[in-house]
């Protein structure tokens, strides 16, 4: 585990040699998979904001370490089915996947109950327009940022993509960050472990890792060494 904040020491002196002259950056460390072992390793070195890919797994592992008085930002980075709005939004305080008008509908609806934890939205762009994927088409973007805020008064902050494999990032970045400043959005979550010093370079506010802090995860069966 004290590869874990050696890796997190790591990466935060590279994010502010990167960002020096471009404002603050978020580490969103991606639990996802992990233990609560590892997650506690993160804590212990400071780090306060989790993103995880299933609403069952995260309320499984945070529920009992908030319990325990650990202060933490959780981020949903995964899909969102619409039976799961209600858990996800008493579990997370940012949604950074909101990718379609009926999982917006249903956030408004749930929403209107009372906030739960959820306090930022960020909306999925589908960058490279890949079929296979989940987000809004780019050229569908502006029309549903504007009515997720201006008619279901979702508290949409930003926008988040994840780059096709084998395509320069740079490109989709620099997407991604036209359709914010276009839509008046100040919150851009974009750059994982192989590209986020690109993204940074390219106006993320939020970059998310998971394997330059935690590791590789090991296939079922395999053995240390």
């Amino acid at each position: 585990m004290t590869d874990i904040a050696a890796a997190l020491a790591t990466i935060r002196a590279e994010i502010a040699q990167i960002a020096a002259d471009r404002g603050a950056v978020t580490l969103v460390a991606v639990s996802k998979t992990k233990p609560v072992e590892a997650i506690r390793a993160a804590l212990d070195a400071g780090q306060r904001v989790f993103g995880e890919n299933r609403v069952q797994e995260a309320m499984a592992k945070f529920e009992a370490l908030r319990a325990e008085g650990a202060e933490i930002e959780l981020h949903l980075i995964g899909p969102l089915q619409t039976n799961k709005v209600p858990e996800a939004v008493r579990s997370f305080e940012v949604i950074e996947t909101l990718d379609r008008p009926k999982l917006a509908e249903a956030l408004a609806k749930e929403l209107a109950k009372g906030p739960g934890r959820l306090r930022r939205v960020l909306i999925e762009v589908n960058t490279g327009e890949e079929p296979q994927k989940a987000g809004v088409l780019p050229e569908d973007a502006d029309a549903f940022i504007r009515d997720c805020i201006d008619r279901l008064h979702l508290p949409v902050t930003g926008l988040m993509c994840i780059p096709p494999q084998g395509e320069e990032p740079a490109l989709h970045f620099a997407l991604l960050r036209e359709t914010a400043r276009r839509n008046g959005l100040a919150e851009l979550s974009m750059g994982m472990s192989a590209d986020y010093p690109i993204a940074i370079r390219q106006g993320a506010s939020h970059i998310r890792l998971g394997t330059a802090i935690f590791g590789a995860r090991r296939p079922a069966g395999s053995e240390a060494g």
